[in-house]
């Protein structure tokens, strides 16, 4: 199961680190340092699932470079750990992580750039290496693609949804002939969660931020509380509990996923990490972009990208650098990590390598191609838990002019 809280660690506030790296444009060879001169150790930090299948890889590339490598499962709260320990000079020289960390990290001078060459680059997913690039720095490598898609039951629902209007109706006739009990599998809670709500409220005309005139998200534009806000919450009210039920409180990150494979709903909006599941309740399935409002716009899901870090106090950096920049951008660690949980590789040889073999890939991958960059800005951090709140507060029929207005200037208050 997926629970989006990667955006909730709050900025710590320290200063801007300025950074004495090269700009990652140069078409010059990523650097190469004679990783087998400084010896040492190369400590890396990554999840558990990760870790796991970092390791074997992780021995090889000491062995060719003559040092040793340490992977480390970090099991929680992974970003915050690695910051408290790069404060305290205690940390590793390589993390791994979500793409929109690397706002706070930078902020707190947490992490380096890296340099991989204008060959390199063009070997991965456009989307994934403009997620990594932050005010013009490429700060990461990244090696896998997500989003939310929607996964339908073919049994019950055998053509997907034009709309969500649609997707309510073929819901409602479910319901009607006792085949489900739920219209649809999206998860709120009583916190909300502006991760999966998102290609509706975009679809509604709804923005976070605007872009400056380089397209980097301007956090002095803040979307939320502005009419086309507002307008895009009074159409996902009408989705909610005092209005057709499709969206409902009661439908969590704990059970929305189990709610589908237990046949109560035909529809769920979920990602890469769901397919599993799905598959193991022996679900007939598909999959397809999320539908968005009659004569609104495309409903543009959140994407998001996991990504090799290099640490900006680590003890072996230009080992590190080697590292994420010459042997992360192999397709067969890309497969590796793949393969330890199924997520579209961002390295195009790696997607092409597994995409024969798994059909769902290519899908999710068409779910999220018109999908919006996950805002990487340590603004963001300011958005999750009010936008939440007054998704949920609205599905559960709170006035969406009010309730949005209010959510925008607790916002701004805590953007600035």
């Amino acid at each position: 199961m997926r629970i989006r809280t990667a955006g909730v660690v709050a900025v710590l506030g320290l200063a801007l680190a300025a950074s004495g790296c090269g700009g990652s444009g140069s078409d010059k060879p990523a650097a190469k340092e004679s990783s087998k001169a400084t010896g040492g150790k190369l400590v890396i930090w990554a999840d558990d699932k990760r870790a796991a299948a970092l390791k074997p890889f992780g021995e090889e590339f000491g062995k060719e470079n003559g040092v040793t490598v340490e992977v480390q499962a970090v099991s929680k709260d992974l970003q915050t750990n690695f910051v408290t320990a790069s404060q305290q000079g205690s940390g590793p020289d390589v993390v791994v992580g979500a793409h929109d960390w690397i706002g706070n990290l930078v902020q707190n001078g947490a992490i380096d750039p890296v340099q991989l060459t204008a060959d390199q680059k063009s070997a991965f997913n456009e989307v994934a290496i403009k997620a990594v690039t932050f005010n013009g720095q490429l700060y990461g490598v990244p090696y896998a693609t997500e989003n939310v898609a929607l996964i339908r039951n073919t049994e019950l629902a055998p053509e997907a949804p034009k709309t969500i209007e649609d997707l309510v109706a073929t819901g409602k006739k479910l319901q009607a002939e006792k085949k489900a009990s739920e219209i649809l599998c999206l998860q709120s809670g009583q916190n909300g969660d502006a991760y999966h709500i998102y290609p509706l409220y975009t679809s509604g005309g709804g923005n976070l931020f605007g872009t400056a005139a380089n397209g980097d998200y301007d956090p002095k534009d803040l979307g939320v509380g502005k009419p086309e806000s507002i307008a895009a919450f009074q159409k996902i009210a009408k989705l909610g509990e005092k209005g057709d039920g499709a969206l409902k409180r009661s439908i969590t990150p704990e059970n929305a996923i189990s709610t589908f494979t237990g046949k109560k709903c035909a529809f769920l909006v979920s990602g890469p990490w769901a397919i599993a599941d799905v598959k193991k309740a022996n679900i007939s399935y598909d999959i397809s972009p999320v539908p968005g409002f009659a004569g609104g716009k495309e409903a543009q899901p959140f994407v998001g990208v996991q990504s090799f870090y290099v640490a900006a106090k680590g003890q072996n950096k230009a080992l590190a650098q080697e590292f994420v920049t010459n042997y992360v951008t192999k397709p067969e660690l890309a497969v590796a990590l793949y393969q330890a949980e199924p997520r579209p590789p961002a390295l195009t040889a790696a997607f092409e390598q597994v995409k024969g073999q798994d059909p769902d890939l290519a899908k999710f991958q068409e779910a999220g191609k018109n999908g919006q960059v996950l805002p990487a800005i340590p603004a963001m951090a300011a958005i999750w838990d009010p936008f939440g709140k007054a998704e949920a507060a609205i599905i559960g029929g709170a006035d969406p002019a009010t309730t949005v207005t209010a959510a925008g200037k607790t916002i701004a208050g805590q953007i600035k």
